[in-house]
């Protein structure tokens, strides 16, 4: 599915109306006799009682005049509050107006929550604000909103629940909960990022008349990685390939207390189709890493409490990269000096254009002490994958702040290191080294159990090792490690599965994937 920022949505109407010769009040017709439509299909029942327009005084609300004159034609009742007076609108917004009155239809002017207390309808059009809303919601409006979302009716959003941000899926203080929400020409980031999720309910994409030709000059690059999307990047195998063409990856995790970390960083990649795997980890847990994977290679390294001993580590580590297709750094590695002196020397002696690296859990962590914008001196493609703790402490900022806007601190960490970014969670935010931003559809809150992270990271160094670019490899990644865990969830449960059996999901999904 394609996601158009704000500015896109704004481009795409202007191309239309300006250089397509489209005019713009047909546009806003044909947008408000659709969420007509969507109200009445969808609660059929409700409308006997009477359906409430909650308007603004810009084009969203004009959006709202033509659908209460698309629903009174067809003799259901309705009422128009307007947050604002009718000498207040302007253009397609005015004319709506004029055409619902003169159609006979009545509009309460400048209405306020107290306005709302006496109404009872059986479904509520919230055209308050629309996609170009960037400020926070405040005063009499948000009392407004709060009245509404406290009806406990259906809500109809026209274009986006009001209050969330449409770049960012952010609640700028206050939102519309929304049952459905009713789009026009493409979906917004802010439709299918959290938490505008859980304010926009269903999601309604519908053809308004905008101009193929201007959609094709904005160009969107933006996505939901769906199955279709994640079909695309998938490569098929020739029957005349051996171990060698699908790559060698090194895995460099695990530590005391930690080996299961390397063995589901190994499985991952293993079950991914990785030509070869290596791993390297401590003296300490080689043993059982050994034991825990029968088709993983292992490389023993010097070890001090527990972790890579960085003083007499590196020597044995700059051999073993020799002839790698892709690195794998940081699970149960630790947070120690020496993790951050490895780190520092793979950033300023390793890395080159050929060699991609995959830097996740304490490999993220040691990258937050050092500073993250050390990557920008890295030669070779990086993908990064923070949860949102690891988010935070790479933007010295807090979890709740990265979690109110994903997509804003995933780009801001690009925009920090140039690497490509994965912001793990429900519905994790990918950015591509070219800064396209796109968001994955596929998991489900069954994933919430450890080592899922691992997995991961396995699975995007394979798809690196096999030549994919970072961000077709980060998207690709996400996507099969979230269809995996659907499967699970369809087949044994929606929790209770764990990574091991993510891992083991894996050559089944992509035989999905692969058609």
């Amino acid at each position: 599915m394609i996601l158009l920022s704000a500015a896109e949505s704004r481009e795409l109407d202007r191309l239309s109306i300006e250089v397509h010769g489209i005019p713009s009040y047909a546009l806003m017709t044909r947008a408000g006799e659709v969420v007509a439509r969507a109200a009445k299909n969808r609660w059929p029942d409700a409308l006997s009682r009477g359906v409430l327009v909650v308007a603004g005084k810009g084009n969203n609300g004009g959006d709202g005049f033509v659908t209460a004159r698309a629903l009174a034609a067809e003799k259901i009742p309705i009422k128009v509050m307007l947050l604002a007076s009718v000498a207040d609108l302007k253009g397609d917004a005015a004319q709506a107006a004029r055409d619902y009155l003169a159609a006979g239809g009545r509009i309460v002017e400048r209405a306020d929550v107290d306005s709302l207390n006496t109404e009872h309808p059986g479904i509520i059009i919230d055209a308050i604000f629309g996609t170009g809303l960037n400020a926070p919601v405040r005063g009499g409006i948000r009392d407004v909103i709060e009245r509404i979302n406290a009806m406990e009716v259906p809500i109809v959003a026209v274009d986006i629940a009001s209050g969330i941000n449409a770049d960012s899926g952010a609640v700028l203080d206050a939102a519309v909960r929304a049952a459905c929400t009713v789009t026009f020409g493409f979906a917004k980031y802010g439709h299918v990022s959290y938490p505008g999720v859980d304010y926009c309910g269903e999601l309604e994409v519908v053809d308004i008349g905008f101009s193929p030709a201007a959609a094709a000059t904005v160009a969107a690059a933006g996505r939901l990685v769906e199955l279709s999307e994640a079909r695309t990047l998938i490569r098929p195998r020739h029957p005349n390939s051996h171990k060698g063409t699908y790559g060698h990856i090194l895995i460099i995790a695990g530590g005391r207390g930690k080996a299961g970390a390397a063995i589901l960083v190994a499985r991952g990649a293993l079950r991914s189709g990785a030509g070869l795997v290596t791993a390297a980890i401590p003296e300490c847990v080689a043993m059982v890493v050994a034991n825990g994977q029968a088709e993983l290679m292992t490389e023993p390294i010097a070890d001090r409490n527990g972790h890579f001993d960085s003083e007499v580590s590196l020597a044995q580590l700059r051999q073993l990269i020799e002839g790698k297709d892709a690195i794998v750094l940081g699970p149960g590695i630790g947070n120690s000096g020496d993790t951050q002196a490895l780190l520092a020397w793979l950033i300023r002696e390793v890395s080159r254009p050929e060699l991609p690296i995959v830097i996740d859990a304490d490999g993220l962590n040691a990258l937050s002490a050092l500073g993250a914008e050390t990557l920008r001196t890295v030669q070779g493609p990086i993908v990064l994958t923070p949860h949102p703790g690891e988010m935070a402490r790479l933007l010295s900022s807090n979890t709740g702040t990265v979690n109110g806007d994903r997509i804003g601190a995933a780009r801001r960490l690009f925009e920090l290191t140039g690497a490509a970014v994965v912001l793990k969670g429900a519905r994790s935010v990918i950015v591509s080294p070219a800064g396209v931003i796109s968001i994955n559809a596929s998991g489900n809150a069954g994933m919430a159990t450890p080592g899922m992270g691992d997995v991961l990271s396995g699975i995007i160094g394979t798809l690196l090792g096999q030549k994919i670019a970072s961000g077709d490899a980060a998207k690709l990644g996400v996507f099969v490690h979230g269809l995996a865990a659907d499967r699970l969830a369809s087949r044994i449960g929606p929790y209770g599965y764990l990574a091991g059996d993510l891992a083991m999901e894996l050559p089944a999904t992509f035989r999905v994937l692969a058609g």
